[in-house]
């Protein structure tokens, strides 16, 4: 699983991807089964799916971001995947292959602070349309937990997020939760992982 950045021009590396992609990797290998369909929201480099499906061989992956150069970059990081979906969780319509209307996994990195609070009604929608019965919705960031201290680097990390975009921002994961709990998913899991983020596993509501 190499990390060296690949020699296509379109190739983006983000020094937080590389951080970040192998204790992620080691919490969906203990939370999933051998195989199955995943779908990953929000691609960004593709530096995350590349290592991801190397070290689940025996699930089949698809790849998403909205952004154009974002989707040079998944391919030039993951020349042997599909191509990207141009998909943007906010549009009803996810725009998927008919092998992958329903997923085992669905799973969401580093998105929801850099969005519009929008994009979390979106992504739990979209999630409710295709997991199925027994799939798993799973969001890896930082987020402000009520009753609970904000290390300070997340503290400053929201501040400089808001001076960029005031629409964005460190989420509240109770508000998060509750917009999950409306579009019919609920809490089985919260994971603590490295630089204080959290991993959050969903399932459908019985």
């Amino acid at each position: 699983m190499s990390s060296a950045l690949p020699e296509s021009p379109g190739a983006r590396h983000s020094p937080a991807a590389e951080r970040n992609k192998q204790p992620i990797l080691e919490a969906l290998q203990a939370l999933l089964p051998p195989r199955g369909r995943a779908l990953e929201i929000a691609s960004g480099s593709g530096q995350h799916i590349a290592h991801f499906a190397a070290g689940l061989p025996g699930w089949h992956w698809l790849a998403s971001d909205p952004s154009p150069e974002a989707r040079a970059s998944i391919a030039a990081w993951w020349p042997q995947g599909p191509a990207a979906l141009a998909l943007d969780v906010q549009n009803p319509d996810w725009g998927l292959p008919a092998e992958h209307l329903l997923l085992d996994l669905i799973h969401c990195a580093n998105m929801l602070h850099i969005a519009p609070s929008s994009s979390a009604k979106g992504l739990f929608q979209g999630a409710s349309r295709h997991l199925a019965k027994t799939g798993l919705l799973t969001v890896y960031g930082p987020f402000v937990v009520p009753g609970e201290p904000t290390a300070p680097s997340n503290l400053a990390f929201d501040a400089e997020l808001r001076s960029r975009n005031p629409a964005w921002g460190l989420r509240q994961l109770d508000q998060v939760l509750a917009c999950a709990q409306d579009a019919g998913l609920r809490l089985r899991e919260r994971i603590g992982m490295p630089a204080n983020n959290l991993l959050l596993v969903l399932e459908r509501q019985p």
